[in-house]
């Protein structure tokens, strides 16, 4: 089940940097990579709604996945961080 948490944070996360890289602050972004294709597909308005809800909805995904991680991993061992560091072998 962990291993499947971790895929989903990994996925979500490249999914995050595309739509971020995406992204224009001035405007031109997905719309102006494309040659005005997207104005003629999407429309500008439209595009950059929907990257912007996007790149929310995942930030929101990625932030709720690692919650949940850290909560099972949590559950799983059973041990306070502390004690994990004081019981670690000596490197010598």
């Amino acid at each position: 089940m962990l291993t499947l948490m971790v895929i989903l944070i990994a996925l979500v996360g490249v999914l995050l940097m595309g739509a971020v890289l995406i992204q224009n602050p001035k405007g031109g972004g997905l719309d102006s990579t494309f040659g005005g294709a997207g104005n003629q597909m999407f429309g500008a308005a439209k595009s950059t709604d929907f990257i912007e809800k996007a790149t929310w909805y995942l930030a929101i995904a990625l932030f709720v996945l690692c919650i949940i991680a850290s909560l099972m991993i949590g559950g799983v061992s059973g041990v306070e961080g502390s004690d994990v560091i004081n019981n670690l072998p000596s490197q010598q």
